[in-house]
């Protein structure tokens, strides 16, 4: 009876702690990749790997399948990705350190994506010029508050951060640290 009851509860819980345990393998850093391959094609095969999309240095096209990595020895440069509804989490976010042309970053519905991850974003500062963040349920005002460090941003949206709480705060924080930026964090409306 006991067995029967436990069988009825693995159809339950156990697939979200399955996929939970598959995200933080697929965010994982292998430091020996990295230098085997470069910290730019290793943050890529991070990315697709979790479901988000990267454009190159010189190129019109996102990349969103893993399969169509340019071939291993050719050096590429990330300069944008789009993390739109992909599973990257806080455990892969050391992947950025060594990118040097990262200029725009969209995180949008990223159900994993945590104050930690966001602190990370300072492995780019000295490229980063765009960034958003929205619909990103996790992220708290701890997280927007260590944005003031990304001092090159130019354009900033935030937005449906439900976690945060003092919008204003936030708000002032930034506009004085990032006096050349122009951000936007507008209420969300309910459909």
């Amino acid at each position: 009876m006991l067995m029967m009851r436990n069988l009825s509860l693995l159809g339950k819980q156990p697939r979200r702690e399955l996929w939970g345990w598959l995200n933080r393998i697929f965010n994982m850093v292998d430091s020996s990749r990295i230098q085997d391959v470069g910290p730019d094609r290793a943050c890529a095969e991070w990315l697709l790997r979790c479901g988000a999309s990267v454009k190159w240095k010189g190129t019109k096209e996102f990349l969103k399948d893993y399969n169509s990595l340019p071939q291993q020895g050719v050096r590429f440069y990330i300069q944008e990705i789009d993390a739109t509804d992909s599973a990257v989490m806080d455990v892969g976010f050391s992947h950025l350190r060594g990118l040097k042309y990262v200029e725009r970053i969209i995180f949008h519905r990223c159900g994993s994506l945590e104050d930690e991850a966001v602190k990370q974003l300072i492995f780019v500062k000295d490229s980063l010029k765009h960034l958003q963040i929205s619909s990103c349920g996790d992220v708290t005002d701890e997280g927007v508050l260590s944005l003031s460090g990304l001092t090159n941003l130019q354009t900033l949206l935030l937005y449906d951060l439900p976690e945060v709480r003092n919008r204003r705060k936030c708000i002032e924080v930034l506009e004085n640290s990032l006096p050349y930026c122009k951000m936007e964090f507008p209420y969300a409306q309910s459909d």
